[in-house]
């Protein structure tokens, strides 16, 4: 199926799954390991722009773009062209054993886009947790310090040392133990759960008492922040909050890092969701949007400190793979020429048109929050005020069975976010948001 033969509308043809996925399911339960999760065992064939299509022929609408990956749209014809001319020419050499220019190209646009007019450096890794891991290494390489800080409801990643910088213990974590040791965690700006009339300020002192005190700055090496946390539930801390946490890392001689991993590449209305308070660190981790849903992922900061890593210090084997850096040079390229930061800002402008009554007549939603397209909505018990992780799964199970995909996240599982392609129609978007609020109401 091609990209003109893909529907532009949601339209389904059986129940949600239908009855091809239900065969796939059961193949995939003698095949895959059960550890492996998933959503909607709706198995997909084909992709364009914010609909998928599943093996069914069900036309599906797409407001999690495979988790704030496909910003661009699924399989648009540019990324295409890119990935296919690319591997006609070459797939793979490694970088570190024969070098090629569009590694270079994508770490020089890296340099050019993230925050601060400072010289930089960038490396290419394979996921979100790979620039993760690596910017610690870089850390406590640059400051010969050992001690990395981290926060209430962060998702860091699933590896050994990305898992002990994660917060949340069920599915991420729970018994997959020990973790790398010297990761301290701090208490989070949560505006809707902390004492009402908290500022940024406040709630940045709280947590640099609670690292002084029992850490130390002089043993921390970094502190490791998203700036809008992805699935601690979307939650934007309050102005203030980051800035001051930056004046502290510069007094102190901490790198801050900024992990915008799921926040990054026009997802919040800005390039980079640490634009929005003005906020410049010294490092930065990327993946998920940088390259339209090829693999990619990477580590960009201060030159001074990224060049402090020995010869051989950084890299992996398929580490900017020349097809992955072909896909982002295409889809960064996409991003700028469409402005996909204002149609983020476009999409937050209709999200909350759409949603704002909703959400005030509503006792079990508790906050709409969120920059561009990057919005959640938490869901409370009426009476008690207490998350309400079940009321979050009935509306996603709603959803999908009308064949639109959200998803869940936060610490409680009682959020649902909004991550649609950034090429969203403005019809397709009215269309999910009315499944969505029929879904909610239907709760009472």
């Amino acid at each position: 199926m091609t990209d003109s033969q893909v529907p532009t509308s949601r339209k389904l043809l059986t129940s949600i799954p239908g009855p091809r996925s239900h065969e796939l399911q059961q193949r995939r339960k003698a095949a895959v390991s059960a550890g492996v999760s998933h959503g909607l065992p709706a198995y997909i064939e084909a992709a364009h722009g914010a609909i998928l299509v599943d093996v069914d022929g069900n036309a599906l609408l797409d407001l999690g773009s495979g988790i704030a990956v496909t910003s661009v749209g699924h399989s648009p014809s540019e990324l295409v062209a890119a990935i296919s001319e690319q591997a006609a020419k070459l797939i793979h050499s490694c970088f570190m054993v024969t070098p090629y220019e569009g590694y270079v190209e994508v770490a020089e646009a890296l340099n050019a886009l993230t925050p601060g007019q400072h010289e930089k450096r960038s490396a290419l890794f394979n996921s979100g947790a790979e620039a993760v891991e690596n910017a610690v290494k870089v850390a406590r390489l640059a400051t010969g310090r050992p001690a990395i800080a981290v926060f209430d409801h962060a998702y860091h990643g699933r590896t050994n040392l990305t898992m002990a910088l994660t917060a949340k213990n069920m599915p991420y974590k729970d018994r997959f133990g020990p973790f790398a040791p010297e990761i301290y965690r701090a208490p989070m700006s949560y505006p809707f759960h902390d004492p009402e009339g908290m500022t940024g300020q406040e709630a940045a002192a709280r947590a640099i008492e609670h690292l002084s005190t029992q850490v130390g700055a002089h043993n921390l090496a970094g502190l490791l922040i998203e700036p809008i946390q992805g699935e601690g539930g979307f939650i934007v801390p309050a102005p203030g909050f980051l800035a001051s946490l930056a004046d502290w890392c510069t007094q102190e001689g901490i790198l801050l890092i900024a992990d915008e991993i799921q926040s990054g590449f026009c997802r919040t209305g800005a390039w980079f969701a640490s634009e929005h308070e003005k906020l410049i660190p010294d490092l930065i981790t990327t993946a998920k949007g940088i390259a339209g849903g090829m693999p990619l992922a990477a580590l960009t900061g201060r030159a001074e400190i990224m060049d402090a890593v020995h010869e051989g210090g950084l890299g992996g084997t398929y580490g900017g793979n020349p097809v992955a850096t072909a896909s982002a040079l295409a889809a960064i390229t996409m991003m700028r020429e469409s402005d996909l930061c204002a149609k983020a800002r476009a999409i937050e402008s209709q999200v909350r048109s759409q949603l704002d009554s909703l959400v005030r007549q509503s006792p079990r939603i508790g906050e709409l929050r969120g920059r561009g397209a990057m919005l959640a909505l938490e869901f409370i018990d009426p009476q008690s005020g207490a998350a309400d992780a079940q009321a979050a799964k009935a509306v996603v199970a709603a959803c999908n069975a009308e064949g639109v995909i959200v998803l869940s996240c936060g610490s409680y599982g009682n959020v649902i976010r909004l991550l649609p392609p950034l090429v969203i129609t403005e019809d397709q978007l009215t269309d999910g948001l009315k499944v969505l609020t029929q879904a909610i109401q239907d709760l009472t």
